[in-house]
């Protein structure tokens, strides 16, 4: 006899280390961060499939360096509200921006990777005042991400997003005790170095049990639907117009060479929309994550950033 699985809970979440948990009130949702470290305010913002804990080592090296390190759940993920609405960009990124008021500050260095890349370029061009530099891993910007669908192997490495378009099926297919997307995706994307870790086979875990929690594979799915169906609206017209923004802020953007889901030759465009100071590095033998594969050097780029 088969013993069914327990589904998790948002508290599955909290996991312990050398961080504080705390709820954060923004933009009208309770948000939980982890926090570790004092002085210039770091704002960390995960993508898919993860969350808070993605940032695991940035949040203790980035303390150690002499930063107030903070890495929320994005709305509809981990221990974070799940409301029905808001899983678009202009959305999250009036939550993160939120975020930073309501830690008592008025701006910080924005740190995001995959989806939370996303969130934070907008978050640059709409919310300038809140960003005082910026840093994007595995992110192209909104606007280049949208004209990189006429580059046919762009095409093919998003097309893992289609069958995300559906409405219930590709939530009950992440909440399955029988199947396994998460891992599918990460190992596709993931560097071959660290793939074969135990430190990945760890992360895929927690990834995988935290999209079982109530509702937040219908968030993270929202987000990918919001993206795909906002092309032909209006609401993506002028948010596409509204992107068109120059980022002022000092932009370094991390890209793996490896990377399969944003390839680098469509991030690397992402320049052209930053007015002010910018780089590019690309993370040889690195592949989606960066901030998981070479942690060591993403927290002290980071920190080099933010000085």
């Amino acid at each position: 006899m088969t013993v069914p699985e327990e589904q998790p809970d948002a508290t599955s979440v909290l996991l312990p280390g050398p961080w504080a948990h705390r709820d954060v009130s923004a933009n009208g949702v309770r948000l939980h961060a982890a926090e570790a470290g004092g002085g210039p305010l770091v704002l960390l913002l995960h993508g898919f499939p993860q969350f808070w804990w993605s940032w695991r080592h940035q949040l203790t090296g980035l303390a150690a360096a002499g930063l107030r390190v903070v890495a929320p759940d994005l709305r509809g993920y981990g221990a974070s509200d799940k409301p029905p609405r808001g899983y678009d960009l202009p959305t999250a990124a009036a939550d993160a921006a939120a975020v930073v008021r309501a830690l008592g500050e008025e701006e910080a260095v924005v740190v995001g990777a995959d989806w939370g890349g996303l969130v934070a370029w907008t978050m640059a061009a709409l919310h300038p005042r809140s960003v005082r530099s910026l840093v994007v891993v595995s992110a192209a910007h909104p606007r280049r991400l949208r004209s990189s669908v006429s580059d046919p192997r762009q095409r093919r490495a998003l097309a893992y997003a289609l069958p995300f378009q559906l409405p219930r099926l590709p939530e009950r297919r992440l909440t399955r005790p029988d199947d396994d997307p998460v891992a599918e995706l990460m190992r596709r994307w993931a560097g071959p170095s660290w793939v074969h870790t135990a430190d990945f086979a760890e992360a895929v875990s927690r990834y995988r049990s935290a999209s079982r929690i109530p509702q937040a594979a219908y968030g993270a799915m929202e987000y990918y639907r919001w993206a795909g169906r906002s092309q032909l609206r209006p609401d993506g017209w002028r948010f596409a117009r509204r992107m068109a923004a120059p980022v002022t802020a000092p932009t370094l953007q991390l890209h793996g060479t490896l990377d399969r889901a944003v390839l680098p030759s469509t991030a690397r465009g992402s320049g052209r929309y930053v007015a002010g100071a910018y780089e590019w590095r690309e993370l040889p033998g690195v592949g989606h994550f960066p901030h998981e594969e070479a942690p060591d050097e993403v927290t002290a780029a980071i920190a080099a950033w933010a000085r």
